[in-house]
């Protein structure tokens, strides 16, 4: 089964809290948290790492115990735990963590107007032409996060990060069934996406390989607690 977490972070603020969290994570994540120079980003790092702990718990492990190896293109994996596979995203006041038993990638991005050039630069004239046929620009600019994020979370699944061009591949949508399809040339594997909207004016999206055994609502994490 695969699990997405998701947590406000705007508790680690607090300084005092923030020091006793840093403490429950790896040498290897707080050094990641280390040499970011902006708090907000270093609160975002330490809450996804937090979420990550606890989806590792839930098969008895603790981040802190565990090694990574870190694959060619930079995305991170468990060194002795290779059944288990995760993706950590951040944006605005909220971290996700996509955990599982096969490979799985996941974005979440603060919607925010003003955003349309972007898609003309990075998107395929297909996902241009689904994006446009909305008709006021809000529905436009929440297309456009809509696919930003399940972009990305398919480079994340197959571990290739922004070492792609984004008009590599084209996300498919059928607004019948409300779900996205991936047309790429990678593999000959099927990856399954599902989009979430528990966090209003954020768009969140996990794709995962091969199986569509994925949670239907994401679960909350309370950091103060975590």
């Amino acid at each position: 089964m695969i699990h997405t977490y998701y947590a406000d972070i705007r508790c680690l603020e607090n300084e005092t809290l923030f020091r006793e969290k840093v403490k429950q994570l790896s040498p290897y994540r707080q050094q990641k948290i280390a040499i970011l120079r902006n708090d907000r980003d270093r609160n975002r790092s330490l809450g996804a790492g937090l979420l990550l702990d606890h989806g590792l718990a839930v098969y008895g492990l603790q981040e802190r115990s565990v090694e990574y190896d870190i694959g060619q293109w930079g995305k991170p994996a468990l060194k002795y735990h290779p059944e288990i596979c995760f993706s950590l995203s951040h944006s605005g006041d909220y971290a996700i963590c996509t955990i599982g038993d096969r490979p799985v990638g996941n974005d979440i991005e603060h919607v925010r107007e003003g955003r349309l050039k972007v898609a003309n630069r990075f998107f395929a004239e297909e996902e241009l032409a689904w994006l446009y046929e909305a008709e006021t620009e809000e529905e436009r600019t929440g297309r456009m996060f809509r696919l930003w994020t399940m972009k990305e979370s398919f480079l994340k699944v197959i571990g290739r990060g922004m070492s792609l061009s984004l008009k590599d591949f084209v996300i498919r949508m059928d607004e019948e069934s409300g779900r996205a399809r991936v047309r790429h040339s990678f593999d000959a594997k099927y990856y399954y996406m599902r989009e979430y909207g528990e966090i209003d004016g954020y768009c969140t999206a996990v794709c995962a390989q091969e199986s569509g055994d994925m949670a239907y609502s994401m679960i909350p994490v309370e950091l103060r607690e975590a």
